[in-house]
């Protein structure tokens, strides 16, 4: 139960309903799309209540039972409601049209470039260009990108449909197996920005979150700089017997830069230490939590792909110390 409430809190304080406000110029247009349609929606539901409540409360004198015909006036009412619909729908699809075509492209050529891989259900962000391995790294469900720069984001899936959507900073864009279909997205200002994916997915759907990290310049430059180096080696015996645990029984699935573990069957976990979540978001980064995560895995999250390990005390104390080595 415990596990379950965290999960259910980890995100608390970033709420899907931020896409009623925008931080980027890839969200701006669709932002105020929205309000507009919202106003027709409820502008439509306001004029056919009023039209309904006139129609309720109006008397008609008694009368004898009469064949049907077309009533006085009738038609005219339809005629009005088809116009005005057709008006209100046309004025829509070129508003639409004119949105697709302001969020297409940025008005700047990206600075950064990076390919996002979704999985059931986690995220793969791929940094750098795989030829030059010095300048390239992966990480999972956490972008970092600088403010103010446009962020070119090419989007796979390697298993079924998933959608990327960070509500402030752009639309939703759709994540197809064979097929890269590009996104992009800018921070007017430093923050962080959870974004969701939107196509149902599978069971844990809900808890594929992730992190968009808005910040200046300089301190992007830190954070990757950081992220390029590999993992440090053990430096004493007990991360020594916590590493051959993660060897033995996590690196089929996970990759750690600078060890033999090379899986890419699931997230890398070279600096996890430094994200902010676990397990795209159904948990906060705590050493307890990830050992939670690595213990309980099915009952935090059922169905993944990361199995339950049952692991004695001095064994959990052990990988605990190693993964702690990982930030």
């Amino acid at each position: 139960m415990s596990a379950l409430l965290v999960s259910s809190s980890a995100h608390a304080d970033a709420p899907l309903e931020y896409f009623l406000h925008s931080a980027g110029p890839a969200a701006s247009p669709t932002m105020h799309l929205g309000w507009g349609l919202a106003a027709m929606c409820v502008a439509v539901v306001v004029i056919v209540a009023v039209l309904l409540a006139g129609a309720l409360m109006r008397r008609r004198p008694e009368a004898a039972p009469r064949a049907l015909g077309k009533e006085a006036g009738g038609m005219r009412w339809v005629y009005v409601g088809v116009g005005v619909s057709t008006v209100a729908l046309l004025v829509s699809l070129c508003y639409t049209l004119v949105t697709l075509e302001a969020v297409a492209q940025p008005s700047l050529t990206p600075g950064l470039s990076i390919t996002v891989t979704a999985y059931d259900w986690w995220w793969k962000i791929d940094y750098g260009d795989d030829s030059d391995a010095t300048h390239h790294f992966v990480t999972a469900n956490e972008i970092h990108i600088p403010v103010g720069v446009p962020v070119r984001i090419g989007l796979k899936s390697a298993d079924v449909i998933h959608a990327f959507w960070v509500p402030r900073l752009a639309g939703k864009t759709q994540a197809i197996p064979g097929q890269v279909n590009t996104q992009w997205i800018e921070a007017d200002a430093p923050g962080d920005y959870r974004g969701q994916c939107t196509q149902f997915c599978g069971p844990q759907h809900a808890h594929m979150a992730f992190d968009v990290i808005a910040q200046p310049q300089a301190d992007f430059d830190a954070w990757r700089d950081a992220q390029l180096r590999q993992a440090a080696a053990p430096a004493d015996g007990r991360v020594r017997d916590g590493q051959k645990i993660f060897m033995d029984r996590c690196a089929g699935c996970h990759a750690v830069r600078g060890s033999d573990a090379a899986g890419v069957q699931a997230p890398d976990l070279t600096h996890v230490g430094s994200r902010q979540q676990l397990a795209a978001g159904t948990l906060t980064n705590t050493p307890a939590h990830l050992l939670d995560w690595v213990q309980h895995a099915q009952l935090i999250k059922p169905d993944s792909l990361m199995p339950s390990f049952t692991l004695n005390v001095q064994d959990a104390a052990a990988l605990s110390a190693y993964l702690a080595t990982l930030h």
